[in-house]
């Protein structure tokens, strides 16, 4: 019988090179901060540098990387100039993600497409590109892929979000099958409704409100609240017999 490891050891992710995309705000911002907080390098990506310097500035180990994730074409150089600050990359999270609040009939089709680009085909092509990467040089790897409760519990005004959410678990499950052999683990986490800047001003409405009253827990998640499963799929000590799990972190809202 294996040793027990100290969960010290256990979440210890030095050695670990790590990739978060849509990190200048919310979750993103929080996932980097978490996961250098525990030894990680981490480069943090997103379209707004100046956050990322700001980021970069209050904490070590995070370095910022300009990435806009509607522009795969250029992923290959943005992996290789992640590379640059901390050596080759070990994890990627797939964070990066906007949201629709319309009906299916009141979404226009620049807006669906925009919903799926980012938050769907961003993470087939730089997943792609990452593993890729780590299947190159035999190097075992991560992806955490954040998905949503509304994967599995769609909201009557959200239809475009689920939908690509829902790809992304999916997806999720097609990786993981099919990359667990080179030694790369994919999970998902399904947060439900997180206080953050793309849900503030729906949580704080009328309509948010009513929301929350309807959540067993009866509040909405904070960002802290994703500390620990974050970390559990980061680090192989802790889940490296997991891959193509989804973790629901709700309240009790999927429940409901």
């Amino acid at each position: 019988m294996a040793q027990i490891t100290p969960a010290q050891q256990l979440f210890d992710l030095s050695g670990e090179v790590v990739l978060v995309t849509g990190a200048s705000s919310g979750l993103g911002r929080r996932f980097a901060r978490v996961l250098a907080a525990h030894g990680a390098k981490v480069v943090a990506a997103a379209r707004r540098v100046d956050r990322l310097a700001e980021l970069a500035g209050e904490q070590e180990g995070i370095a910022p990387l300009a990435l806009d994730v509607t522009a795969p074409e250029g992923f290959s150089a943005a992996l290789e100039e992640a590379e640059r600050h901390f050596g080759p990359l070990t994890l990627l999270v797939n964070n990066a993600g906007i949201a629709s609040g319309k009906r299916i009939l009141d979404t226009a089709e620049e807006e669906w497409a925009a919903v799926q680009r980012t938050n769907v085909e961003a993470v087939w092509h730089l997943s792609r590109a990452f593993a890729g990467r780590l299947i190159a040089r035999q190097s075992p790897g991560a992806i955490i892929n954040i998905a949503s409760l509304v994967a599995e519990k769609v909201g009557v005004s959200s239809a475009a979000y689920a939908v690509s959410k829902a790809a992304v678990l999916h997806m999720t499950k097609a990786q993981a099958l099919e990359w667990a052999r080179h030694g790369i683990r994919v999970n998902a986490i399904c947060p439900g409704f997180i206080a953050s800047e793309m849900t503030d001003g729906y949580l704080s409405s009328p309509a948010g409100q009513d929301m929350i009253s309807r959540i067993p827990q009866r509040r909405a998640g904070d960002p802290s609240d994703l500390d620990g499963v974050i970390l559990l799929l980061a680090s192989s000590r802790a889940s490296g017999f997991m891959t193509g799990a989804a973790l629901r972190v709700d309240g009790g809202h999927a429940l409901a």
